[in-house]
């Protein structure tokens, strides 16, 4: 019989603790159905009454299969628990579970509350057994416990001791802090199992100040703590949470973690984290972190000729798992270190079978590395890789023509209190023999400008003729520049990240010492490319 354990998920509550953080209702929906569809025991919605947003949430909250938990902290003192405003707005959210967080560090009690030690342990005791008499699962927070702990740790397990006997499920150690190594956090739960307190009634939630929250978490599990708290992507206060998505792909294809527990997880659902992860960036317009354990972009890529040699063998010799478990691809990038294995398995993935003996492979290699020693790199930029890759072996459609584009940056005054700067973008282009020119300017809804690249975006995607349809669930999701040559003659690298209604995401790569004509070379690689992979007709072939 395989350990039960439970997966405690609160990106909707602490996630949202961080720095440029701020979820709408809306957003929070989302989010919890794909907690819910992941498969996690507890979703922390937010605390009731705090501010107008987890108030609206939890009105307009979804029905999930997890246990809904609403969070809030022990009564205030000189109160009842049945008298106590903040507490009765927690209960009011009418939630399944309520967890409330109390002091367990005594320093933290004389100082931040200014109480006696005492008061504390029964403001503990009397709000957790009013949750119990509401008829509500109660958890405890036990707030800066390792710190308490060590300390005093008498008085931080009497606290815990209180919640436990007034009825609380769960006796969650907080390494508030973060400061925590593992190997103590391991050490210390273990003494407090052994003090009394069950494994099964035992839960972990650590920050990652020092890099060590997922380790911390698994030191914890291993001690016998049966729940793990953690948020997508590791969101958090500070250095954020314990990454969930790190933690759960661990703990159901690692050993012992994969015979020794059982988690409300399924492989079908895990195989969903990737997207998880990704939906919840895409929610915060954050760019997804390539080297994310299990779910980054890079997290199954092979960059050496040697390792992707071996990986076209045997695909254990490089990967610890594999990575459609998660719901990943596996990414052999080309680069000037790239040899014919790389290039071969990256051509077959991108549908193009070329035989060993093919002389244009060396053809293809040489075009990649003399245009990286011009300030290329295909390392992430793969569609436009894939292109060069078509052009050498005579497989790219010749869709339109650019005849010429132009940009224009105009500061204006509005009035004596106003200045704007306006971008404007002309591109001319020929398809099917047919010339057509569009113009557009750079303005989001307020009319403040947006700047020269999304003009030209903008007039490039305004009418493409009958290839407008291939285009039109196309967007940008990302710009990075970076000068690779340093003074008068700097050289300009633009790599831009596009996005479809497919959910497919790709990047292309433009150079020039002019960043606007960068960034153009790029535009017109994402567009080629989300033409040739949809399928879009060659109308130069149908010419006499």
């Amino acid at each position: 019989m395989k350990d039960r354990l439970y997966l405690y998920d609160t990106t909707l509550r602490d996630g949202q603790q961080t720095q440029g953080v701020q979820f709408s209702t809306d957003e929070k929906i989302r989010i919890a159905h794909v907690l819910d569809e992941l498969g996690v025991d507890y979703i922390e919605g937010g605390w009731p009454g705090a501010n107008p947003t987890d108030s609206a949430f939890f009105e307009a909250r979804p029905e999930t299969r997890a246990t809904f938990t609403a969070f809030g902290m022990t009564k205030r003192a000189g109160r009842s628990a049945e008298n106590d405003e903040v507490l009765a707005g927690v209960l009011n959210a009418g939630t399944g579970a309520v967890c409330l967080v109390g002091k367990t560090h005594d320093f933290h009690v004389t100082t931040a509350l200014g109480i006696g030690l005492d008061e504390n342990i029964d403001n503990i005791a009397k709000s957790v057994a009013h949750l119990v008499a509401q008829g509500r699962e109660p958890l405890f927070d036990a707030e800066h416990f390792f710190d308490g702990f060590k300390a005093n740790p008498g008085y931080a397990l009497d606290c815990c001791r209180a919640a436990l006997e007034a009825g609380a499920r769960w006796i969650v150690l907080c390494d508030t802090n973060g400061g925590t190594l593992p190997p103590e956090i391991g050490r210390i739960a273990a003494e407090v199992i052994a003090a009394g307190i069950p494994g099964a009634r035992l839960g972990i939630h650590t920050h990652d100040d020092t890099g060590n929250a997922v380790a911390g978490s698994l030191a914890a599990i291993d001690a016998g703590a049966r729940q793990v708290q953690g948020t997508l992507n590791g969101l958090g206060e500070r250095c954020g949470n314990a990454n969930l998505t790190t933690l759960i792909p661990t703990l159901l294809l690692k050993e012992p973690y994969a015979s020794r527990f059982e988690t409300g997880i399924t492989p079908e659902a895990l195989a969903g984290i990737t997207r998880a992860s990704r939906l919840l960036d895409e929610i915060l317009n954050r760019v997804p972190q390539k080297s994310a354990p299990y779910v980054g972009s890079s997290a199954f890529a092979h960059k050496a000729g040697l390792h992707a040699s071996a990986i076209l063998k045997d695909p254990t010799t490089y990967e610890h798992v594999e990575p459609q478990a998660t719901g990943n691809i596996r990414i052999i990038p080309m680069s000037n270190q790239a040899g014919q294995s790389n290039l071969r398995r990256r051509l077959a993935e991108a549908g193009l079978e070329v035989a060993k003996d093919d002389g244009r492979l060396a053809e293809i290699l040489d075009e990649v590395k003399v245009r990286e020693g011009q300030g290329y790199s295909y390392d992430t930029a793969q569609a436009s890789f894939e292109l060069i890759a078509r052009r050498v072996l005579d497989r790219l459609p010749a869709f339109f023509r650019i005849k010429r584009y132009r940009v224009t940056v105009e500061r204006r005054r509005l009035d004596p209190a106003r200045v704007v700067t306006l971008s404007e973008a002309v591109v001319v282009l020929d398809v099917d023999g047919e010339r057509k020119l569009s113009v557009s300017e750079s303005l989001d809804a307020e009319g403040n400008d947006r700047g020269p690249v999304n003009a030209l975006w903008r007039a490039l995607a305004k009418d493409l003729g009958p290839y407008q349809a291939f285009i039109d669930d196309m967007r940008l999701v990302d710009f990075k520049v970076r000068i690779t040559n340093g003074g008068t003659e700097a050289v300009t690298r633009v790599i831009i990240d596009s996005e479809d209604g497919a959910g497919r995401r790709w990047a292309t790569v433009g150079v020039s010492p002019n960043i606007v004509d960068a960034s153009f070379e790029a535009l017109l690689d994402a567009v080629v490319w989300k033409l040739v992979r949809d399928g879009a007709p060659d109308f130069d072939a149908r010419r006499p």
